[in-house]
This record gives C-alpha cells, sequence and structure tokens, in this order.
C-alpha cells in the first residue's frame, strides 16, 4: 500500500507517517509547504519517507503530485486548524479548508487512478448540541458555532458531493479534540503544560492564564486518533463519515487541574479575556459506535499518560533552549 500524507508537517501529519511506516509497513509520501519545517526530518528520512513542497491553494501543483505519485490511498490533513485563528483570520481559513479542498477533489476526479481518500474534518461541525443529543452521532444536526467548523462541515459535504457524483472512493472523519506531546500551545491542553514549564523553570511568573473553563470536550491521544485513521482507510465505507474521539467529554477546567497536580510550583490561575471565544459550545463528546462497530477500534492511551507526556515534552523543548 502506497499512502500520500497532503499537510504532514503539523501536529498529526508525524504521529501519521510514524504509524503508517512503522505499524502498517506501508510506503510513504508527503507534502508540506515550501515554508515549513518537519521537526525530526531525519527520521522520517531513515523510515523512507518521501517529503515534497505542496501549496494545496495551486491546483495545477496538486494536480502534477497526485500524476506523479500514483498514491493507493490519500490522508487529507492540511488546513488552518486553529479555531481561535479562524476568528481572527477567516479569509485564510476559508482558503485553505474549502478551495484547497476543492483543489484536491478536483485533482482526485481528473486522475486515472481511484484511490481511497480520508477527508479529516473535526467534532466542532456539531456546534452547540442539545442536552438530549449527546454523545453526538454522524448523523445528529450539523450547528457550526465558529468560522473553522463551519469550513469543515463545508469539506465534508463537498466530499460526500465528489464521492456520489464522480464514484471517489472518499471517507469522511469528524475528529475530536486530540492532543498530546509536539502539539502547538494554540491548542488549549499543549497551551497549560507550556505555561506550568516556563513557570517551573523560572522563565514568567507563577501565573497560568487561561479561557473558558467550563466547556467540556472529548479528548484522544493523537497517536490513538491516527490509528483510527489507518483502519478507517482499510475499511471505511466510501461516502460515510465516522466519528473518532474517546467517547467521554472532560470540562477544561479538570484537565488544568490534572496538569497542576503534576508541578510542584504553586501556581495561581488568572482567566485572560483574549482566550475566550466570541461563542464557546458548552459540551462536545462523540459517539463513536460506528466506528467500533466497523473497526474494532477503541482509544488505548489513558488521558493521565497523555497530559504526563506532554508537559514532559515542554519541560525537555525548555532546557534545551537553556
Amino acid at each position: 500500500m502506497k499512502a500520500l500524507v497532503i499537510g504532514a508537517a503539523g501536529f498529526v501529519g508525524k504521529h501519521l507517517m510514524r504509524h503508517l511506516r512503522k505499524d502498517c509497513g506501508w510506503a510513504v509520501a508527503a507534502t508540506k509547504l515550501p515554508h515549513e519545517q518537519i521537526d525530526g526530518l531525519d527520521e522520517f528520512a531513515k523510515l523512507g519517507v518521501d517529503i515534497f513542497d505542496l501549496d494545496i491553494l495551486n491546483q495545477d501543483d496538486v494536480s502534477c503530485l497526485l500524476k506523479k505519485n500514483q498514491p493507493d490511498c490519500i490522508f487529507h490533513l492540511a488546513a488552518q486548524s486553529s479555531v481561535s485563528l479562524s476568528w481572527e483570520n477567516p479569509a485564510l481559513t476559508v482558503d485553505v479548508n474549502i478551495k484547497g479542498t476543492v483543489n484536491v477533489l478536483e485533482a482526485l476526479r481528473q486522475l486515472g487512478k481511484k484511490p481511497k481518500v480520508l477527508l479529516v474534518g473535526s467534532g466542532e461541525e456539531y456546534g452547540r448540541v442539545n442536552q438530549d443529543e449527546v454523545p453526538i452521532c454522524e448523523d445528529n444536526a450539523l450547528r457550526p458555532g465558529n468560522v473553522y467548523a463551519a469550513t469543515k462541515a463545508c469539506q465534508g459535504i463537498l466530499g460526500k458531493i465528489y464521492a456520489d457524483a464522480y464514484n471517489l472512493d472518499i471517507i469522511i472523519v469528524r475528529a475530536f479534540n486530540h492532543i498530546g506531546p509536539g502539539q502547538s500551545p494554540v491548542f488549549v491542553v499543549s497551551d497549560f503544560c507550556k505555561q506550568v514549564a516556563e513557570i517551573e523553570a523560572g522563565q514568567r511568573e507563577p501565573v497560568i492564564r487561561v479561557g473558558n473553563l467550563s466547556a467540556k470536550r472529548d479528548f484522544t491521544d493523537v497517536r490513538d486518533v491516527v490509528r483510527a485513521y489507518g483502519l478507517l482507510i482499510e475499511y471505511g465505507k466510501r461516502g460515510e463519515t465516522y466519528n473518532v474521539g474517546s467517547g467521554k467529554a472532560i470540562d477544561i477546567d479538570s484537565i488544568l487541574k490534572a496538569i497542576l497536580a503534576k508541578s510542584s510550583a504553586d501556581i495561581e490561575v488568572v482567566t485572560d479575556k483574549s482566550k475566550l471565544r466570541p461563542i464557546d459550545v458548552p459540551i462536545i463528546e462523540a459517539d463513536i459506535g460506528k466506528l467500533r462497530m466497523l473497526t474494532n477500534w477503541k482509544p488505548e492511551i489513558e488521558l493521565e499518560q497523555t497530559i504526563a507526556e506532554t508537559l514532559e515534552h515542554w519541560k525537555r523543548n525548555i532546557r534545551r533552549s537553556q
């Protein structure tokens, strides 16, 4: 099996490349933006991963790359994936997440070989759910509450249209919050861990700045998430959508307390208005029954382990920089 990972420089991409090569034994090619660097590039070179520069907003370049590589399957990860940044730069989010996806779909339509494709969306697409809709199944109404979620909902709709209209083997994923070592501090768990590590190193005052702590989210270790992606590319049904998550929501306050419990520092918690979103959905929790029934997948890495490893990742990074 030859896989192409589009948008591999991000947090998920590195874990996915590692999983596909080491655990699945597949041949892997991957793309990144020309200005991006992939951490641990030597590791992926040793694993035999071929890495190409690609901007998915350039349709000709997308078509040329697909024709050149002729993959058996494609994981489309390339996205502007920050909810907070989508409020600050909605135009960029629309361009990358919608226009970029259309460019990939059009290139697939024109390709002689028809690979299996995984379009990665988000649990954010469900938006504000009613209490009786939790946990959220795949046929629940989509009520996106932010720009990022709206673009991901559109991506999934486009994927379904292209699957039906052109008989493309497209599977759609709605991935809920995934976390782990190496994630950008744009995301809440990594942000908290980075702040705590900096406080312990004496690089900042003993104050951690937070947004809305009452929101409940469904967190899964990224290494479990990429296992689900690999299984779905093998067994997922054309045009179908699958939730990927832990199946259990936890409030952000509990996450913060778990992180602070692992620190010896006396840390004050202060609400930072800049971290509050214009609209914040109270609870997002996945019903993962459809995925489990198809693949027998379930999360294997406990939240406590993920938090500990993410905190240790930031401590190591700070020690290296000192």
